[in-house]
């Protein structure tokens, strides 16, 4: 059995006179835990509506089980797998877009030397977060429309002779999309990159410059090691939500022209439990991506334990 040394600190024991002391505190706690039960997990219990034939007239207990055959109808329907290709592709192109642009914008917004100047940016960039998706696609509608902005521009410069409908070709909306989410999240998602930028120590940049290091040589070698672990912890969460590619954006700007690339399963959900009355299968839809959300995370939290990087757990 083996000795407590010297310098080996007792262990706390919780009495009643430390559970006074800290009443405050632990009543908050006890507040915060009881609304993460009902509103997270209780919630839980309607994934039961999954396997079952869920009429609301029978309830939740009454309703009757059927076991995997609404998971079996989905992967069985050609629409739901396009849903997924839908919702994989946006959400993709919308991590790797709104995650480079915000570290970009974050570097070169730390290299403006000027303090009233990149106060200015700064705040004019995360505006645009604070706009409701209904404001931000009706801007872009304005813009994109064949007598917008976009069209007016490009037939000035003589790039194209006639105007663009560009919510009428499949092959626009995707990248329409993932300019929609740059434009909106940049100035926000770069606010922690900035604030692990100024956690960097500058006598590493004064040494670098002694060294005769350029700008870009101390971004390479001092920036962005820096503030690697805040971009992989960052990527990390970010990969778990690539299937939420979104439902606002998606449903504001989709039309039936486009709706083979515009259908997410956000969209697929609301239509089958709502329009279509079938909480079962919309149900069946949320629980499939869920789990594929939770099983990206894992796999790439494993991924970044094995390669020696920073991981959420």
């Amino acid at each position: 059995m083996a000795r407590k040394t010297k310098n080996q600190a007792p262990a706390m024991k919780i009495t009643w006179k430390e559970v006074k002391r800290q009443k405050f505190l632990l009543f908050w706690a006890a507040v915060f835990v009881v609304y993460g039960v009902v509103f997270y997990y209780l919630p839980l219990g309607g994934w039961l509506m999954a396997f079952q034939n869920y009429k609301p007239k029978d309830g939740l207990l009454h309703s009757k089980f059927v076991g995997l055959d609404k998971f079996k109808f989905l992967f069985s329907d050609a629409t739901f797998l396009k849903v997924i290709r839908n919702t994989l592709a946006m959400g993709v192109i919308n991590l790797v877009a709104t995650f480079v642009m915000a570290i970009l914008f974050a570097i070169l917004l730390n290299e403006i030397r000027s303090r009233i100047g990149k106060k200015t940016v700064q705040t004019i960039s995360y505006l645009p977060h604070f706009l409701s998706w209904i404001i931000v696609t009706g801007i872009l509608h304005d813009a994109l429309s064949t007598s917008g902005i976009v069209n007016e521009i490009l037939m000035k410069l003589n790039i194209i002779d006639q105007a663009i409908n560009f919510f009428a070709h499949p092959s626009y909306f995707w990248p329409i999309v993932a300019f929609a989410n740059v434009w909106k999240e940049t100035g926000w998602n770069a606010i922690i990159y900035l604030a692990a930028i100024t956690s960097i120590d500058p006598c590493l940049y004064e040494a670098a410059a002694i060294d005769g290091a350029g700008r870009w040589a101390k971004i390479k070698y001092i920036t962005l090691p820096g503030i690697r672990p805040t971009i992989m912890i960052l990527l990390l969460m970010n990969i778990g939500n690539v299937l939420n590619a979104g439902f606002e954006v998606q449903y504001l700007l989709g039309n039936g022209l486009v709706k083979s690339v515009s259908e997410t399963i956000d969209i697929y959900v609301l239509t089958w439990g709502i329009s279509q009355n079938d909480y079962s299968l919309g149900t069946a839809a949320g629980i499939f991506k869920s789990l594929v959300s939770i099983i990206l995370i894992i796999l790439a939290n494993q991924v970044a334990k094995r390669t020696g990087e920073e991981r959420l757990f």
